[in-house]
């Protein structure tokens, strides 16, 4: 357990599903989203879930729903915006903000001890996690006092890519081995339920 709070980012249209909310997709008997609370719970402080539209979809689990206030559903940026606000509001000594996809249901043990470690080690602004020599941008950790210039990067300069706006700041990225699996596997289509089913008899049902 840490000082950290987690959002998990739920908002995404799951085109390649045919619509819907994807984290709401079972995996072996369990809703993904319900894998990546259970995998986040006891690493960080408190959790919240950004999404669009009507909250009352995710009430069974229990958790703050916070919804982007950018307009236009400008992307993920824009639900790390609302956690970090969420955050200087409700969790006022919190001083970063861990990141997740809703639809990654196998996220390491320890991703927010080793991205903890990492940024202070590097004196680093921002942490990034990477697998396979890729990199993860939506999960990572936040700095709260930055929560100004993200606004302004997203309303001003119409900024978009996650990318582009932590190439500014100082980032650490901490990467995880991909055997048996990769931790950052994600279910984008419907064949990649029918993988994250035989996967999760790997990581432990």
């Amino acid at each position: 357990m840490t000082d950290i709070p987690g959002v998990l980012l739920a908002g995404g249209l799951a085109r390649r599903m045919g619509g819907g909310d994807k984290p709401m997709r079972k995996i072996a008997g369990r809703t993904i989203l319900q894998r990546v609370i259970d995998r986040l719970a006891p690493q960080c402080c408190g959790l919240i879930i950004n999404a669009n539209g009507d909250p009352a979809r995710f009430a069974a689990f229990g958790l703050p729903v916070v919804a982007d206030d950018v307009a236009d559903y400008p992307g993920p940026l824009a639900g790390i915006l609302a956690a970090l606000d969420w955050t200087a509001a409700n969790r006022p000594d919190a001083k970063w903000v861990l990141s997740a996809a809703g639809d990654c249901p196998f996220l390491p043990r320890d991703l927010v001890a080793r991205l903890e470690q990492a940024r202070a080690a590097e004196n680093a602004e921002l942490a990034v996690a990477s697998s396979g020599g890729q990199t993860h941008p939506v999960i990572g950790l936040w700095s709260v006092r930055l929560r100004g210039e993200l606004r302004h990067a997203l309303v001003e300069e119409d900024m978009r890519k996650i990318d582009r706006w932590t190439a500014r700041y100082p980032l650490a990225t901490v990467e995880w081995p991909t055997e048996p699996l990769d931790p950052f596997f994600n279910a984008n289509t419907v064949e990649d339920i029918a993988e994250a089913d035989r996967l999760a008899a790997l990581d432990g049902g």
